[in-house]
């Protein structure tokens, strides 16, 4: 191999303990390829910490700030790892997504990447340094910090084996790849040795959180290989590739972090347009009567009640809590078999159905309330 890229999520550099099998890992790697270079989150929760601080100061923090602030966590992931990689004997240097050439958008707390100017890491990598990256950041054409968005970190890898033209990208986590269902949810789920894009993406969508959606979109995109692995372990992993020619269920998503909202407002255009300039994505974004209805991410609820209050201040807005089943696996609607196993299951345990919807490789359906154990059933029947 002469370029690899790997990625380190939080968890496989939360403490100095963690950080010393990371670079056990990249060292390894290293005597096999030519040029490694290594993106990194932030240490743990840090990235978490960060956001309840400066909640304890704003409600809603400005965005450039918050880039300012939460984009500091990686500067010290990548410091620390080139501490210890340079005390190990191999040469390291760490570089801020900017000094690393990552030139992004200028939408603050989801920017994304358009350009990457690779010269200073190549400048280091012919030098024989290992190069650390920090992740989910870069720089606008204003000159100030941008962040990608939570998880973030899994694009600026993707998309640095884009730009290097890099033979591999590993994306290391406390998992040991991708599975047929969240396994902190359902013990018997089983780990996948392939998915395709379109169906990663299916899942990311659906709300796993497994890998950044925009990463996923980039690798399809320019046909790259990504892999999935234990930071912790040297078996398993999951390949993310282009389509595999299957119609089975792969993977099963209960997603709790919906909000519906409904808003007594004739202002259909004007307030899909304030939430869409304002960088808030709503789904099923409709109008039924006198009513507009969406839905949002939790995390989002109070943004878009800030901006309601704001702009359209005799709103009425209600709100109510909603969780989303979504049962992924490319070509599974080209016959009726799984819709039909889904609804029998749904049906016989008295779990109402709001609403579903099909795409070629998911059937979602959004539900008032659905417990662990019945996705644990679904996941019994569905998933061979």
């Amino acid at each position: 191999m002469n370029t690899v890229i790997l990625k380190f999520g939080g968890t496989s550099v939360a403490d100095n303990i963690k950080l010393n099998v990371v670079a056990k890992k990249i060292i390894s790697l290293k005597n096999k390829a030519k040029n490694v270079v290594v993106v990194v989150s932030a240490q743990g929760k840090t990235t978490n910490q960060l956001i309840k601080e400066a909640q304890e100061l704003s409600a809603i923090p400005e965005e450039r700030e918050m880039d300012m602030l939460l984009s500091t966590g990686e500067q010290i992931t990548a410091s620390k790892l080139s501490i210890l990689l340079n005390r190990k004997g191999y040469p390291a240097v760490s570089l801020t997504g900017w000094q690393a050439g990552i030139k992004t958008n200028s939408i603050h707390t989801s920017a994304k990447i358009e350009q990457i100017y690779t010269k200073r890491i190549e400048q280091e990598l012919e030098k024989g340094n290992i190069v650390v990256v920090t992740g989910f950041q870069g720089l606008n054409e204003e000159q100030d910090i941008t962040t990608l968005g939570r998880g973030g970190s899994d694009t600026t890898a993707v998309a640095l084996q884009v730009a290097l033209k890099a033979d591999k990208c590993y994306i290391f986590s406390d998992v040991d790849g991708i599975y047929s269902a969240d396994p902190n949810m359902i013990t018997m789920a089983k780990r996948l040795d392939e998915i395709s894009f379109d169906e990663m993406q299916e899942v990311a969508d659906s709300g796993a959180k497994v890998l950044h959606d925009r990463c996923i979109q980039m690798g399809k995109k320019f046909d790259c290989d990504i892999i999935a692995k234990s930071t912790f372990s040297d078996e398993g992993g999951t390949k993310i590739c282009q389509q595999i020619e299957s119609s089975e269920v792969k993977s099963i998503v209960k997603n709790e972090n919906l909000i519906a909202i409904e808003i007594e407002n004739q202002q259909f255009y004007d307030i899909y347009q304030c939430l869409l300039e304002n960088n808030i994505l709503v789904e099923a974004f409709q109008k039924r009567e006198k009513v507009i209805e969406f839905r949002i991410k939790k995390s989002e609820y109070n943004k878009v009640i800030e901006l309601l209050d704001s702009n359209y201040p005799t709103c009425q807005v209600k709100q109510k809590d909603l969780m989303k089943l979504s049962v992924v696996g490319y070509g599974i609607i080209q016959d009726n078999q799984v819709l039909n196993q889904v609804i029998k299951i749904l049906k016989k345990y008295k779990i109402e159905i709001l609403e579903v919807n099909l795409t070629l490789a998911k059937i979602e359906i959004l539900v008032k309330e659905i417990n662990n154990e019945i996705v644990k059933i679904l996941h019994e029947q569905l998933i061979k």
